[in-house]
């Protein structure tokens, strides 16, 4: 049997962590302020400060900070997170055809539970 490669855990790790997928599906259409994204994501500002600063770290999003008054940060995708652009795509495509509208739903009444 094959043995797993580390790189290949580590990067399913990271993308398999909760709300990323989505964090990193919003910032494909572009930079965002974090403002914007915690208006259109379903998570709370602390988290999405939290995973933000994870794919920061990751170098996967890059942070830049405007000094107006008021500052503005804005995010957007470093090279390396532009790269996951075609693997978020196949994703988006495989639940397209395997994930139906009725286990989305049974998902979101357990986040409400």
């Amino acid at each position: 049997m094959e043995k797993l490669c580390p790189r290949f855990e580590k990067a399913m790790g990271l993308l398999s962590t909760r709300w990323v997928g989505l964090i990193l599906f919003e910032l494909l259409k572009g930079t965002k302020r974090f403002s914007e994204m915690e208006a259109d994501l379903p998570i709370s500002g602390r988290l999405l400060s939290d995973r933000l600063k994870l794919l920061e770290k990751e170098g996967i999003v890059e942070r830049n900070i405007y000094s107006e008054f008021p500052v503005r940060i804005e995010y957007s995708l470093s090279q390396k997170g532009k790269d996951l652009e075609p693997v978020i795509k196949e994703i988006q495509s495989w639940a397209d055809d395997h994930v139906s509208p009725d286990e989305v739903e049974e998902d979101t009444e357990k986040l409400k539970d």
